[in-house]
């Protein structure tokens, strides 16, 4: 593969400017190839285009200024191969100069040709037909940027072009399951949306496709979530700034941020469930993102484009992040008949180049935008290496943890808790610890220390997960939490005859009714003598 001359002098270029078209510093200018959504129901496109870069038909034999497949295959440690695989990339409107512009890209990078005519590329409408959509200026560059990521990626795959009506929800969430009634088991998706009260029908009617590896752009605006990033069944794919260094990988990623409005994406959910894989704590919700790529369009990537475009470019956001996973995925393999694909990168998270640095914006909950060492939002578990991090299986290789269950506990509203969780990994590394399900009031520490003071009474089921990098394990409990108040004498509750009484309680004694609450309770005996003992009972909320 030929190397793009970009790559030499990136690390020396400037932050580009804000999203929309502005000059950044050292005249770096970008402009979204897609409008903004300006309605519910309504997605954009992801794509930024450097409109400093003039680069049209670029005389021979000089080669485009972005990155090209060569620098993206040493930068994220990539294996050949992928042959006999299908990456789906999923757009609106049509791109009429797609297969041609593809043939260009190809042809300058001495990657083999792609063709309807050699069975490599096709392009179908949502409904799976040959009467394509309104073209659009806008999209096709988006288009252009999808179909040569996954060249460069993964030059041996076929591509599959599934154009959507328009940039609605239902027509885009169409799209995706047609390019799966295709048979295509990697479905790349960079658009999206803000979220509303409808994402989680969406959900379930355009995602839920176990068995397909699915993967979304986390969006351009920094912090605030964003659908279907946010889906509970795809792999959010957020951005990075990737240069050159004298490190040993060569290269160095931070996270993708040039100002207050531009920036690639993270948040917490407000409406879609936490899928059972994702343990982070601050979020209760689906957390996005889950991995990262090069975003930055000030190391941005070459693209052809010749249908609103003059030929050669240079493209950067989220949506160069999201092929660029979906084709590393194709070279790892199609994932397990019926498995979620997107919790792979959960039971591999040594297998990714570590994020450690950079942020996309002000938090209150830190790794929701600041970059540090294993999850955070803006990376996820970090950028590919290799593609280890994308296959089946539970753990790394015949690595284990084990969590030790601590059994059932109980607590008091305003009492403060303070209990440690340990586990054991077979191959001795350290543990990260992580919890759902905790009693209000309560957290964890990443050493799997469990502390704070209970503020709402309840019963509920805490998971506690350990996590050495390369293999996880989980153990679960129920915690019970009474309210701090006490009650009157009552003189029965339904139920009572289920307990055994005996004299071995003293008055004060808290004992089990059942597994939803705990009550107060003192012992007497009979008024006759012969008579049994009886209970007097009172629940923390008042008498029985």
């Amino acid at each position: 593969m030929i190397s793009g001359a970009f790559a030499a002098g990136a690390a020396a270029l400037p932050a580009q400017a804000a999203t929309g078209t502005g000059t950044g510093s050292g005249g770096i200018t970008v402009a979204r190839a897609c409008a903004a959504p300006t309605r519910p129901g309504e997605l954009a496109c992801l794509a930024l285009k450097r409109t400093d870069v003039h680069e049209g038909a670029l005389i021979s034999p000089a080669l485009p200024s972005g990155y090209g497949p060569s620098d993206l295959a040493s930068a994220y440690n990539l294996p050949s191969g992928g042959s006999g695989q299908t990456v789906a990339i999923v757009d609106a409107q049509d791109d009429p100069n797609a297969e041609s512009d593809l043939a260009t890209y190809r042809s300058t990078y001495g990657l083999p040709a792609c063709t309807t005519a050699n069975g490599c590329f096709r392009k179908i409408n949502q409904n799976g037909g040959t009467s394509y959509p309104s073209p659009d200026s806008g999209w096709a560059g988006e288009i252009s940027l999808d179909v040569d990521m996954v060249s460069a990626v993964c030059p041996n795959c076929h591509i599959l072009l599934v154009e959507a009506t328009s940039a609605s929800d239902a027509n885009l969430g169409t799209a995706v399951n047609q390019a799966v009634a295709q048979g295509a088991k990697f479905v790349s998706n960079s658009y999206g949306g803000s979220e509303d009260s409808s994402v989680a029908s969406s959900d379930a009617a355009y995602f839920n496709h176990p068995g397909v590896a699915i993967t979304v752009s986390t969006g351009d605006s920094n912090t605030g979530a964003e659908y279907p990033a946010t889906s509970q069944y795809v792999t959010a794919v957020g951005g990075t700034s990737l240069t050159r260094s004298s490190s040993a990988r060569g290269w160095n990623e931070t996270v993708w941020r040039t100002n207050s409005t531009e920036g690639g994406g993270s948040g917490c959910s407000a409406y879609i469930t936490k899928p059972s894989w994702q343990h982070d704590t601050g979020c209760s919700r689906r957390m996005e993102a889950d991995v990262a790529a090069v975003a930055d369009p000030a190391t941005g990537v070459s693209v052809y484009q010749t249908y609103g475009g003059s030929g050669w470019a240079v493209y950067g956001g989220t949506s160069a992040a999201s092929p660029i996973v979906a084709s590393v995925w194709a070279l790892a393999g199609a994932p397990n008949a019926g498995d979620r694909a997107a919790q792979y990168p959960y039971n591999h998270t040594g297998s990714f180049n570590d994020v450690t640095s950079g942020s996309n914006g002000s938090c209150s909950v830190s790794y929701f935008c600041n970059a540090g060492p294993g999850y955070d939002g803006p990376t996820g578990w970090g950028s590919p290496n290799g593609t280890s991090g994308f296959g089946s299986g539970s753990t790394g290789g015949s690595e284990t943890v084990t969590v030790t269950n601590p059994g059932s506990r109980t607590g008091t509203v305003g009492t403060a808790v303070s209990l440690q969780i340990s586990g054991t990994d077979s191959a001795s590394k350290p543990l990260t610890y992580s919890a759902t399900g905790l009693p209000a009031g309560l957290a964890i520490s990443s050493s799997g220390l469990i502390t704070g003071t209970p503020s709402a009474a309840g019963t509920s089921t805490v998971t506690v997960s350990a996590s050495s990098g390369t293999a996880s394990g989980s153990t679960a409990f129920s915690w019970t939490i009474s309210s701090s108040g006490g009650g009157g004498g009552g003189t029965g509750c339904a139920g009572l005859s289920a307990w055994s009484a005996t004299s071995s309680y003293v008055p004060g004694d808290r004992v089990s009714y059942n597994s939803h609450q705990w009550l107060s309770a003192w012992y007497s005996t009979g008024a006759t003598p012969g008579a049994p003992a009886s209970w007097a009972v009172w629940t923390d909320q008042g008498a029985c």
